[in-house]
């Protein structure tokens, strides 16, 4: 039977070779048991590391806390996780990454700046007066202190407390300081002493888990019903009329005061420049005596004879006496 398929077989210019299909065969099953081989390697691998061992990186300005899952040291470790390579174990633990950069959150109506809704606050003034504002504020996780954070919080996602837990804090904070404030105040000129109570006691609710307020105040004024606005506003201006007033009054009352003393310094003056005048005459009257005349006189003769061109005058008068002109020799 054989012969005659082998004769077949030639006939036909086709040949069986047993040896090489065993040999293909054989390559088959050695490339799939190194397939199953490796498929079994992969699986093992990713059990190991993802149950067993495990590799994680922590990016800078960024803390992890380890999270023990098992055992008897269960809960967060005290010990934050800084920047680097850190291997743990998925079955035993559980490492939470937490920034440590500054965050900063704004809370506002408008539906393009923060999250895409509603987000003011509202809080009521010592009055009742019910205002609401724009808000902004920015915090930062102390690194060393994260942990602290984590066991407070109990939260992995940022966002959780920043929309949450902070924003709850911020409100709180607004309404208890504002109780003690006036809508006038709050609208006007005690807004930063009143901002800076706020923010302080925003950072004392945070102190104990590290977190530092870097900032916070409002965005824009706050909003009051137009009526309080206007009042408001009106008062201020008529402040400021006033005090405009004021100061021209006082600069007038200056002026004056000035053109007065300036008026009162001439007075004196002249006062001054009289009295000075007043008592030379009175010198020079006390000082002309008869000898004093006389000396006087002759004084002025004797000038008058200095200055003689040898001509006799016309008319000549001398001790009361009238000389009359005489006439000349020849004539």
């Amino acid at each position: 039977m054989f012969d005659s398929l082998n004769n077949d077989g030639n006939k036909s210019g086709r040949h069986f070779d047993a040896s090489k299909f065993d040999g293909q065969t054989k390559m088959v099953r050695s490339l799939v048991g190194m397939g199953a081989a490796l498929v079994v390697l992969v699986i093992g691998a990713a059990i190991f590391f993802n149950y067993i061992a495990s590799l994680t990186r922590i990016g800078a300005g960024m803390v992890g806390v380890e999270v023990v899952l098992s055992g008897s040291q269960r809960g967060a470790s005290e010990i934050p996780i800084r920047t680097g390579w850190v291997f743990y174990s998925p079955l035993r633990s559980q490492i939470i990454e937490f920034p440590t950069y500054v965050q900063t959150v704004k809370w506002t109506r408008d539906m393009n700046e923060g999250r895409a809704s509603n987000e003011e606050m509202s809080f009521n003034s010592k009055e009742g007066m019910e205002i609401y504002s724009d808000v902004s504020l920015s915090y930062a996780i102390e690194p060393r202190r994260v942990p602290d954070f984590y066991v407070k919080y109990r939260v992995s996602d940022l966002d959780v407390f920043t929309h949450g837990i902070l924003r709850d804090i911020v409100r709180n904070s607004l309404n208890e300081v504002a109780s003690t404030y006036s809508v006038e105040q709050i609208y006007g000129e005690q807004k930063t002493e009143f901002l800076s109570k706020v923010q302080a006691l925003i950072q004392s609710k945070l102190d104990p888990v590290g977190v530092g307020v870097q900032q916070f105040g409002f965005i824009g004024a706050p909003r009051v019903p137009t009526v309080i606005a206007s009042a408001i506003t009106s008062k201020a201006q008529a402040i400021q009329d006033a005090e405009r007033a004021r100061n021209e009054l006082a600069k007038t009352q200056a002026e004056a005061a000035k053109t007065v003393a300036e008026a009162e310094g001439n007075a004196k003056a002249e006062v001054t420049r009289a009295q000075g005048e007043a008592e030379a005459n009175k010198i020079r009257q006390t000082s002309l005596t008869p000898q004093l005349l006389e000396l006087r006189k002759i004084e002025n003769q004797k000038a008058l004879i200095e200055r003689w061109n040898g001509q006799l005058p016309t008319v000549q008068a001398g001790n009361g006496q009238m000389l009359m002109e005489l006439p000349k020799m020849g004539q």
